[in-house]
């Protein structure tokens, strides 16, 4: 697993050298989340296919 300082670095490789510091912010504001989505997932599970279709059938109209 990569350190936060690894994970900054490629970002910043990665981004354009004229992108501004609100382009940064918003790109490691979009890693943490995927990064606690997935740290959520492994910790309390995750739901099949089905599972996720049939909680969504009740909030959802055909």
């Amino acid at each position: 697993m990569n350190t936060a300082k690894e994970e900054v670095r490629s970002l910043l490789d990665n981004l354009p050298d004229e992108c501004v510091l609100e382009d940064i912010q918003y790109h490691l504001y979009v890693v943490e989340n995927i990064q606690r989505g997935i740290d959520r997932g492994n910790a309390e599970g995750l739901l099949s296919q089905e599972d996720v279709e049939r909680k969504f059938s009740k909030w959802t109209t055909q």
